[in-house]
């Protein structure tokens, strides 16, 4: 059984185009599945939105994403785990292809993200610069993750004492466990960030993110943990 994990804050705008997706993607595969929403606190309507379109809900109060997937892991009843961002767009192929990887051996991995072409010069060029460097390094992108149960669980799951970078945490952790693979399949992710935050504001946000312990806690992390209307 497959299980595809959704952490959801306040993403009610997203999230029904999201969901739709991983049903085709998951009824693609020809395997039983489920999709569990994980709603950490959301004061829209995330939740009813997320349950019109089939998914289980999971209820929480956090506000840190290791701890909302880790919620969303412990909840699921799968055995292969898909951690897919509540603005994140999955393909049939995408899916197929992780499934296939596993199949021969993975214990888990990620794709790369990409945006619509309409997204700011300086946006593709900042996450095509960070999708070759994470290529390289064998590090998965957070928006899309997968991984078999048992070696999720053998690896400790997301590292919750981090606010940011739990995925790369999780990468390195199943890396040492056996082979974790990047797709060559992407998927299309929102660049609503760049959107709200110049080139400036962003390159500066992501190099305060060097700073000792930074990553620790959630203040600083705005990049990541603040919403703003789409």
């Amino acid at each position: 059984m497959l299980s595809f994990i959704v952490p959801a804050h306040n993403e009610e705008a997203f999230i029904r185009q999201t969901l739709r997706a991983i049903d085709a993607a998951a009824r693609g595969s020809g395997v039983a599945f489920e999709i569990v929403v994980v709603d950490d606190a959301s004061t829209d309507r995330t939740a009813a939105v997320a349950a019109a379109q089939g998914a289980r809900i999971v209820g929480a109060d956090v506000r840190q994403i290791a701890a909302v997937r880790n919620i969303g892991a412990r909840a699921a009843f799968g055995d292969v785990l898909f951690f897919v961002d509540a603005d994140t767009i999955v393909s049939p192929e995408v899916v197929r292809a992780a499934l296939a990887r596993l199949d021969a051996g993975a214990v888990g991995g990620g794709a790369s993200p990409v945006f619509e072409a309409d997204t700011p010069r300086w946006a593709h060029v900042t996450i095509d610069f960070t999708v070759w460097f994470m290529r390289i390094a064998g590090w998965a992108a957070g928006c899309f993750i997968f991984a078999r149960r048992d070696a999720f669980e053998r690896a400790g799951g997301f590292d919750e004492r981090y606010f940011a970078s739990e995925e790369i945490h999780l990468s390195r952790a199943l890396k040492r466990l056996g082979r974790f693979v990047i797709l060559r399949h992407a998927v299309l992710t929102s660049a609503r960030k760049a959107e709200v935050y110049t080139m400036r504001h962003s390159l500066w946000l992501m190099l305060r993110m060097l700073w000792p312990g930074s990553l620790k806690r959630r203040e600083g992390l705005e990049f990541w943990y603040t919403r703003h209307k789409s």
